[in-house]
């Protein structure tokens, strides 16, 4: 399974001397239990996975007071599958596992078997499917949405991977990564102009534009 969330890498380091730390934390433990929930666990049965994620995220909204913000950042955090990041330094080599906000151990483990793994059209049809896009799409939500006159999003993004790649947290510039990254962005930037888009709405792009392609 990929680990690539060098992105998670520049949040985190800023947070670490935030003194929002606690309430990140604290949001992160929240949306954790909601999804290791019985009551997340069924909605899966029933509902399809954009929808789930739309549930995540009115969810978050909510704890955080309609903050759109903290509810881009805690999402990010909470839908991250892995506990550190494994980073390889190139010349160096030494190998690094930075560690990320996470959940006890018992409600992590809950919460990565029940996040939603179908949210494209043609994510892959297995057990983990496409759960670790969960969070490259809020983490440039997150960035979309605080883009300015200079839009540095899109630099943002590709740099990221590349730099992934130098780093070795992922063998290859993974094309459908950078997809959702754009989907991400396109949600945040949309969040600026009209508070009351849901993820799903942009997720959507994935399906349309392939069909689209396809006529």
């Amino acid at each position: 399974m990929k680990r690539n969330y060098l992105l998670i890498f520049f949040f985190s380091y800023s947070i670490i001397i935030s003194p929002q730390q606690s309430n990140l934390s604290r949001s992160v433990n929240y949306l954790s239990g909601y999804i290791a929930s019985d009551k997340f666990a069924s909605y899966k049965l029933e509902l399809s996975h954009l929808t789930l994620i739309d549930s995540i995220y009115i969810t978050a909204l909510e704890y955080n007071n309609n903050d759109i913000s903290e509810t881009l950042l805690s999402i990010t955090f909470a839908a991250i599958p892995y506990r550190q990041v494994p980073i390889v330094v190139p010349l160096l080599n030494i190998s690094l596992n930075y560690p990320l906000v996470s959940s006890d151990d018992s409600t992590f483990i809950l919460k990565n078997k029940n996040l939603p793994s179908e949210i494209l059209f043609d994510s892959p049809l297995s057990e983990y499917g496409d759960k670790d896009k969960i969070a490259h799409f809020f983490g440039n939500a997150f960035i979309g949405y605080h883009s300015t006159f200079f839009d540095i999003s899109n630099i943002m993004g590709l740099f990221v991977e590349v730099f992934e790649k130098s780093f070795q947290v992922q063998a290859h510039i993974d094309e459908r990564d950078l997809l959702v990254n754009f989907y991400g962005r396109a949600f945040g930037k949309a969040l600026k102009q009209n508070r009351f888009v849901l993820p799903s709405q942009s997720l959507i792009f994935h399906t349309l534009f392939y069909s689209f392609i396809q006529i």
